[in-house]
Order: structure tokens, then sequence, then C-alpha cells
């Protein structure tokens, strides 16, 4: 029987802390998980929110670029400030791109220093990871047989227009930005998203969330499944949502979707 700690490290020069399968032994399944920027905001905190502790596979919580140990240098200010800036350029587009493009060789040295099985791998996501869920799963370069994202951005331009509303602000779209918002548009590339995928939303989410989320479950077809949970705000986690936290009422029913989700695509 292996042992149930959680096992932390680098792969492929990716932030991350394991949980291994519980009374479980030999090669398991892989579900890789990216977290929010909003609470849970880094791997640990996003482990101890969605653990999905049932599960007999491997939960892999992977770090986003720009958060935890790799937070620009500055820290959290810069980060703001560039989020300030501009956040479409600066922050959205670069976070979802790095961790896309690092995910094929993180995925292979995971292969090389846990006990996976060899085959497709589950994804999670919370808020702009759920973007980067959605971008692996269209990028194909690891195959993936599902995924299950809580509150995902789905549409970018709805998330920048909410800011606008919220903060009083009014962002300056180029031709650049206006092309990552196009590519961060999943309702218009459903086509591309293979497998099937979960949408875990708060019924106490804003619109530009569940609204856009709704669209792309229709888009799936009987690909895409949606769960409303009731008193779940967007975040998933109580500020500050940097150390592992206990998990609120609503994460728990959260975290049963999404683990009765797995056990049924990937563990049979």
């Amino acid at each position: 029987m292996r042992s149930t700690a959680a096992v932390t490290g680098l792969a492929a020069g990716v932030p991350y802390l394991a949980l291994p399968p519980q009374n479980h032994t030999g090669p398991a399944p892989l579900v890789v998980t990216w977290h929010m920027m909003d609470p849970p905001r880094t791997e640990a905190a996003m482990a101890a929110a969605v653990p999905m502790a049932g599960l007999p596979a491997w939960r892999v919580h992977f770090g986003l670029p720009m958060f935890g140990s790799r937070v620009p240098e500055g820290g959290p200010e810069a980060f703001y400030a560039l989020a300030g800036q501009d956040y479409v350029l600066n922050v959205a587009g670069p976070v979802t791109e790095r961790a896309a493009d690092e995910f094929p060789a993180a995925v292979r040295e995971l292969r090389r220093t846990l006990s996976i099985v060899d085959g497709p791998v589950g994804v999670v996501g919370g808020s702009a990871g759920g973007a980067v869920a959605l971008e692996v799963m269209a990028r194909a370069e690891v195959p993936i047989t599902a995924a299950g994202l809580v509150n995902p951005v789905t549409t970018l331009a709805a998330v920048v227009a909410a800011n606008e509303r919220r903060y009083g602000v009014t962002y300056t779209w180029t031709e650049r930005s206006r092309a990552v918002a196009d590519r961060l548009d999943f309702v218009r590339r459903a086509d591309e998203l293979p497998g099937e995928v979960l949408l875990v939303l708060g019924g106490l989410d804003d619109i530009s969330v569940t609204e856009p989320a709704a669209r792309l479950a229709a888009a799936l077809g009987g690909r895409g499944h949606l769960v409303t949970v009731d008193d779940l705000e967007h975040a998933l986690a109580e500020e500050p949502g940097v150390d592992p936290a206990p998990q609120t009422p609503a994460a728990v029913t959260a975290d049963a979707a999404l683990t009765d989700w797995f056990r049924s695509r990937l563990t049979g």
C-alpha cells in the first residue's frame, strides 16, 4: 500500500502538490487541476478546497504561472499593477498560454516519477484555471478524456466586461487583446474540445461566468453537463486563499460532484 502523504515538487519546472489515491496499489489514473486567481489561488489551497479524496486516482494540483512560488518580482503588488495596466495582455493571456505550453512536458515528467496509468487524463480548473483546462483540451497534445470545471472562464471578453462594471473602469481593446479574447472564447471553439465536460456553477456567481458556461454546455450537446451549487459564489475558498484551509460547505458540494464525475469517467 502506497503512502497517503502529499507529494510536492517540480514537474518540468511546474510546481505541484500531488495527492495519491487512497486504498489503491499499482498505477492509477491522473487528474490534473489548476487553481483560481481568486481563492484558492495556489496549488496547496486548491488541494484543500477540492481534494477529491475518494477518487482512486492521482490528483496533481499545478501552480499557475505568476502565482505562488512564481509570483512576479515585486510580489502581489507587482502582479496587481500588471493586471491594472492590461489584464488581457499582461495576465489572462500569458497565464493561460504558459500553463498550457508547459502541460505536456509536466505530464511526461509526472509519468516518470509517479505510478500513473498510461492512458487519457482528466483535467480540473477553477475560474482562470478553467480556461487553462479548456485550452489544453483544445490543443489535444495530451489525450484528455474528461474535464471538470468550477465557475470557469469560458469567454474572456465577458469577464473583462464584468470587471469594468465592478471596478468602474473602461478596458481599451486593441487588435492584440481582441485576438487573445477570441482565442479564449471556448463557446466559439466548442467543436475543438474533445471528451466530456462537467461545468459546476455557483448559484451566487456573476452572470459573466454562468451564462457563457451554460452556452458552452449547450454547444457541447451530449458532452456538456451542468451542475449548480446554490450557495457557491465565485471563489471556492475564503480569503486570502493562499494556504490550505478547511473546505467551505459549497466547496464540499463541488468537490463531491467532481469526485463522482471522475470516478465514472476515469475509474469506471
